[in-house]
């Protein structure tokens, strides 16, 4: 790990000034993700500056009938509050269903979103990695294909965002609230913070490098079932394969791109009259790589039917 300096801050406007004034700063939250990556030199931050005991680790209701969660709330807390549990159980299956308990209750809300992809090429730091160093190359084109996407991937990153809960937060049309160095602060939808990697997959988010997550605010649900299924090669320490957030007929795949997933022809073609099965079949056109792919498509395609039919979602087979 290299040196770098460390500072604990005492309020939210000058955690992000101090971000802002020095060079190669980083916020520090549950540390659950960038200090592994600190450990292995993929992230090297001069400095660090904790927000985790900043006073944004509330949940409330909000004005609108939705509930707000502040980004330092921890992924435990957020799972185990009777009111998410009981108006937004795909959340609360999406929580539970990532890492540990003990990472649970070190990860927060806006940690978790921020999380960095798990490439293995991408931890491997003797292969080469275009979001480590642009312009090296993408070892995992043309590797083992069951962790790569098959959505949204270019020829320079083929890689899959980790986060759950983000998956089922699109779902649930959440938003974030951010703050920015001059004071002004704007919201921003889940499905849009993250982007897809084109040519430059080491850009990750929307999200200027001084920009504070301050909250992730939850707009009452849609009328409907709700469900999170997620597929993993064994039940902990390992990330998933797919997943499937169904939320108020919003349809949302983890794990097979760079960014939670919208499955809007799927949507389309069940708001249409297709049937489950054809639905499925109507968004998996669209996999890249069909050959290569093929394990994981057909694994999405079961995946997304069964979670449709324990939701009623659409017209039978």
């Amino acid at each position: 790990m290299k040196p770098f300096t460390y500072e604990r801050a005492s309020d939210v406007a000058s955690a992000i000034q101090a971000v802002s004034q020095t060079p190669g700063a980083r916020y520090l939250a549950g540390g659950t993700n960038l200090l592994d990556l600190m450990k292995l030199e993929i992230e090297t931050p001069t400095h660090l500056v904790d927000v985790s005991r900043l006073p944004l680790a509330t949940i409330e209701a909000s004005a609108e009938g939705g509930v707000r969660l502040g980004a330092m709330t921890r992924n435990s807390q957020v799972a185990a509050h009777p009111d998410i549990r009981a108006r937004y159980p795909a959340l609360v299956q999406a929580i539970v269903s990532g890492g540990s308990g003990q990472l649970r209750n070190k990860a927060t809300t806006a940690g978790n979103l921020m999380q960095r992809t798990r490439c293995s090429f991408f931890y491997d730091t003797a292969k080469p990695c275009n979001k480590r160093q642009p312009g090296s190359g993408c070892s995992a084109l043309g590797s083992l294909s069951r962790a790569n996407a098959i959505f949204g991937a270019s020829e320079a990153c083929v890689a899959t965002h980790p986060s759950d809960m983000a998956v089922a937060l699109v779902a649930l049309d959440a938003q974030i609230e951010t703050l920015r160095p001059d004071g002004t602060s704007r919201s921003l939808a889940v499905a849009d913070l993250h982007r897809l990697p084109g040519t430059s997959p080491e850009t990750e988010s929307e999200l200027a490098a001084d920009e504070l997550i301050t909250s992730v605010n939850l707009p009452p649900p849609a009328p409907g079932g709700q469900l999170y299924r997620k597929v993993r090669a064994r039940a902990s320490y390992v990330g998933g394969l797919a997943s499937v957030a169904v939320a108020g007929g919003r349809l949302v795949l983890g794990a097979v791109a760079l960014k939670p997933w919208r499955a809007e022809t799927a949507e389309a073609a069940l708001a249409s009259g297709a049937s489950r099965t054809e639905a499925a079949m109507a968004e998996l056109a669209q996999a890249q790589d069909p050959d290569q792919n093929a394990g994981k498509i057909a694994l999405v395609r079961r995946l997304l039917g069964a979670v449709l039919d324990e939701t009623n979602t659409g017209r039978g087979a």
